[in-house]
């Protein structure tokens, strides 16, 4: 048994038919193609995540393999992913690579659902990548309907949904609750739009793996849900299947040490994503392969997500400046008051928006983006201090209730001008479409690239 991790091999130990896909740059996702079946010999690659699974292991393979064999029309692959098991999993596992062509075993010394995922996808040729837990828990009619969608290329990742309204359920009433009160924290802290983040029923393209992999920070079981959120906020596709599902009532699963972990992880991605630390830009995908698709015009790329985004950055920033306008004009006259309150303000809005709105990352033209905003602030300037000298005209001694009303109006014209100047010519789309397809520094390989991946991974003994 070696102590280094295995090569890419086929179930029988020989290197993989054809050649594999070749991996692609670090900008933006080619658009998704239906899978060239021929490149490979293995379409589907299923991983069972396993831990001290030693009675439950055999029927389960055995009844996948069975399945497979009979319903799925291309070249498949079962990996028993052993996570540091303590009793008679690991002998199990190498006695069913053994004697399954399909099947091959690999353990890890370290524990960690996620972990396991991480590593064998990694390590996997196979251009359609799933798992599955070892329980069976889902009927696996679903199988195929899982994996459809992303060897058509139709979508990017796929999940079995337990709360579908098409689904069939049994479980008892307190996991129900948990598992409706997860995806409810998950809908309200970070606007998952997926409905089951828990069902170990998933698959994702090998492509898209290659990229989102590196970025999920998890090595338990928080592992799918941020997979699925930074899949989702990069605007990937997401297949939804209903499940029949029977609860495991043996299942050795923590829960409230899982619930906990789950929370540590929903705050910690949130904050990741609020102050724009991951770079999904290279996730995104461009239209399908119709070339209409590829020649719009007059469709701005992203601009219903710049919209968004520059309405809640401006909310925030109009709310500070209201406030550093009150707090100044204790001291100071309105104009005064004014001026200070918005050139502040305007910092901060201008790199809020070019992180978070228009995704610019990096010191590279910062200076240069905060000149030509405070250009855009100048504007801005004008229109508030032409407003507020007007009013002063018209009424001479206004109250300050009219005061803020008054540049509360002048903030909204300015800010509509404030987005078309920052979309037109402070961040304009060939900018950033330039910083997407500058050369990346090359992701580090190694068992040791990304925190949690395991430096002991190996094959079971034949």
């Amino acid at each position: 048994m070696t102590t280094t991790p295995p090569a890419r091999t086929s179930p029988q130990g020989t290197p993989p038919q054809g050649t594999p896909p070749a991996r692609t740059p670090l900008g933006a996702l080619p658009p998704r193609e239906h899978l060239r079946l021929g490149q490979t010999e293995i379409v589907l690659d299923v991983v069972i995540p396993v831990h001290n699974e030693e009675r439950d292991l055999e029927p389960c393979v055995r009844r996948l393999h069975d399945h497979l064999a009979r319903t799925f029309p291309y070249g498949f692959r079962i990996t028993i992913a052993d996570n540091a098991s303590t009793d008679r999993t690991p002998e199990v596992a190498a006695r069913l690579d053994d004697a399954i062509d399909e099947v091959t075993a690999v353990r890890l010394e370290q524990k960690g659902r996620g972990r396991a995922l991480r590593t064998v996808w990694t390590l996997s040729e196979a251009p359609v990548l799933a798992y599955m837990d070892v329980d069976l828990s889902t009927d696996l009619n679903a199988l195929l309907p899982l994996v459809a969608p992303l060897i058509s290329g139709h979508s990017d990742l796929a999940i079995g949904s337990r709360l579908a309204r098409s689904s069939r359920v049994v479980r008892g009433p307190k996991r129900e609750f948990i598992s409706r009160t997860y995806n409810l924290i998950l809908r309200g802290s970070l606007a998952a739009r997926f409905s089951d983040a828990q069902c170990g029923f998933k698959a994702v393209r090998g492509d898209v793996a290659e990229r989102l992999l590196p970025m999920v920070e998890d090595s338990g079981w928080f592992f799918d849900t941020e997979l699925l959120v930074l899949a989702e906020r990069a605007g990937l596709r997401i297949h939804e299947v209903p499940v029949d599902w029977i609860d495991d009532p043996d299942s050795t699963v923590h829960l409230v040490r899982t619930a906990t972990d789950d929370l540590k992880g929903v705050w910690r991605v949130g904050r990741a994503l609020a102050t724009g630390g991951l770079p999904l830009d290279r996730l995104a995908r461009p239209f399908g392969d119709d070339p209409r698709d590829r020649e719009l015009s007059g469709v701005p790329g992203g601009l219903a997500r710049q919209l968004v985004g520059f309405c809640v950055v401006g909310a925030l920033s109009t709310l500070f400046y209201l406030a550093l306008y009150s707090l100044f004009r204790l001291g100071v006259g309105s104009q005064l008051a004014n001026a200070a309150a918005l050139l502040v303000s305007a910092v901060i809005n201008t790199s809020a928006n070019r992180r978070l709105t228009f995704g610019v990352r990096g010191r590279e033209r910062a200076v240069r983006h905060q000149a030509q905003g405070l250009v855009v602030f100048a504007i801005g300037l004008a229109l508030t201090s032409g407003s507020l000298a007007a009013l002063d005209i018209a009424t001479g001694t206004p109250t300050h209730g009219t005061e803020l009303a008054v540049l509360v109006t002048a903030n909204l014209a300015a800010t509509v001008l404030r987005f078309l100047l920052f979309r037109a010519w402070v961040f304009p789309d060939a900018e950033r479409r330039a910083d997407l397809d500058a050369p990346q520094p090359a992701a580090p390989t190694g068992p040791d690239h990304h925190p949690g991946t395991p430096n002991d991974l190996t094959r079971s003994a034949r």
